[in-house]
């Protein structure tokens, strides 16, 4: 029989990701008893499903490698990755977080998290991205274990579905357990819930109907606590701006190593060692096998005459830059990628790769041959191709046709032909977060700070630009760290 359960805390933190858990972690060092719901059976968020680089300056890596660089610096740089969005950047944001991602990094140092780097990323002016090792689980698993040993109460599998208020004031919420309802009394809450990419309707809303039928990456970014706010008065910016829709090849069937490699100092001192000294040539293997795995096919392949083609092997019509939105229309989400063998020579060395880990490695066809046989198919023609694929021929062949007599650049003519895929179109994660003042209150009706309530990560990006790679991950700690602290302060009176 379901039964409402009750707690009572200083500080209540909603969501389990990286910003949840850096609140968390800051919160209870103060002090203040804190409790973080996670509605997943699991922590990680968003977290755990991206690459995982940082980036920053002043870092202890940037240092070691006889880097001058400065936060001035790095925020002047970042707007140049928006390109005519920089206009829409919020500044007082962009500057709180790069005068605080040096110290932030070095916070997670401390809780056993390694990092490899800096890497060089342009427009960037010096080399700032941070990757994390083995992966970026290694956030999650280091994190929990440090909010579990400091006395975290945390809590999986409970959803919050509204706040719990007193006149204007948030004071907790209620939500779904396990076991039924469950309410949370809290004298301050941070709202760490990420980002929309898996809510068709809020996608609808700010970006478009088209993007609301592409799948997210990760699926239980459903924008809870958005929808939790907007009661309060909160308001999304930037709501339009998203990562996505990408290509992507599906993953393997099996979780390859790389993703399920512990955090381990052995391990990652061996990584690290390895990255620093050994020649690329023994670490491409392991290196591009996480690569093939884990990015998308440069939108270039298509530019130079790759086709793609739906499951049914019909042609998916559209400039390169908008088939990762219109393969979601088409059955099942799906479908391949088409070459010939001029086409695979092409893109068989540099500088025509097929996928690449930002400073890290490129792929290159036979890498995929190599690394993704269970996406890697090969036939003597197109028929053979089509049957291997279970595809209806004349439909494939239809689609060759009318693409070699358009006016693709190169023409697929020259047998053996070759598919890569199945592949689907995802949304990395949307960028529309609730407007927020500078010490993270989340701001309600007339733009007031909501007494009670601090937001971070994509909760509380606030019209901030995290364009470019290890930016999102900065933000998600820093910020978390920001409105757990400021969250505290007040839970105790002082703030």
């Amino acid at each position: 029989m379901a039964k409402d359960t009750k707690y009572v805390c200083d500080v209540l933190v909603i969501g389990g990701g990286g910003a949840g858990l850096a609140a968390a972690i800051e919160a209870r060092s103060t002090g203040a008893a804190t409790i973080l719901i996670e509605k997943n059976p699991e922590l990680g968020g968003t977290t755990a499903w991206s690459i995982g680089s940082f980036t920053a300056t002043g870092t202890p890596q940037q240092k070691k490698a006889g880097i001058d660089d400065s936060a001035d610096s790095h925020f002047a740089d970042m707007p140049k990755f928006a390109g005519l969005d920089a206009d829409r950047d919020n500044p007082g944001l962009r500057r709180l977080f790069v005068d605080n991602a040096n110290e932030t990094l070095r916070w997670l140092m401390t809780m056993g998290v390694e990092f490899f780097g800096p890497m060089p990323e342009p427009p960037h002016t010096k080399p700032r991205m941070h990757n994390v090792l083995p992966n970026s689980r290694a956030y999650i698993q280091l994190l929990g274990a440090h909010a579990k040993r400091i006395d975290v109460d945390i809590r999986c599998g409970i959803r919050a579905r509204r706040f719990l208020l007193d006149g204007d004031r948030v004071t907790g919420i209620a939500g779904d357990g396990p076991d039924g309802l469950v309410e949370i009394s809290a004298r301050t809450v941070v709202l760490a819930s990420g980002d929309y990419a898996a809510n068709a309707d809020l996608k609808a809303k700010y970006i478009s109907d088209a993007v609301s039928r592409v799948d997210a990456m990760n699926p239980t970014a459903t924008g809870d606590g958005h929808e939790m706010a907007f009661p309060l008065g909160a308001r999304v910016l930037n709501g339009d701006m998203l990562s996505g829709p990408n290509l992507r090849f599906i993953p393997p069937p099996r979780e390859t190593i790389d993703r399920r490699l512990p955090p381990s100092r052995l391990i990652t001192k061996i990584m690290k060692l390895a990255l620093t000294y050994l020649p690329a040539k023994l670490l491409n293997p392991f290196v591009l096998r996480f690569t093939t795995t884990s990015m998308a096919p440069e939108l270039d392949l298509f530019r130079s005459g790759a086709l793609l083609v739906n499951k049914l092997g019909a042609r998916i019509d559209a400039p390169p830059q908008q088939l990762g939105l219109r393969i979601a229309e088409q059955p099942d989400k799906m479908g391949y990628v088409i070459m010939d063998s001029a086409l695979a020579r092409k893109y068989s060395a540099w500088p025509d790769f097929i996928a690449t880990a930002p400073g890290v490695a490129y792929a290159y066809f036979d890498d995929f041959r190599r690394t993704r046989p269970d996406i890697f198919h090969k036939a003597d023609s197109v028929t053979k191709l089509a049957a291997g694929l279970g595809i209806d021929p004349g439909a494939l062949e239809e689609a060759i046709s009318t693409h070699n007599n358009g006016d693709a650049p190169n023409k697929l003519t020259t047998a053996p032909y070759y598919a890569l895929g199945p592949a689907k179109s995802y949304i990395v994660l949307t960028d529309g977060g609730l407007a927020v003042n500078e010490s993270l209150q989340l701001l309600g009706h007339g733009d007031k700070p909501v007494p009670g309530l601090w937001a971070a990560g994509s909760a509380g990006q606030g019209g901030l630009i995290l364009k470019g790679h290890g930016h999102h991950i900065g933000w998600a700690f820093t910020s978390g760290r920001i409105a757990g602290r400021n969250a505290a302060a007040a839970a105790k009176g002082n703030g």
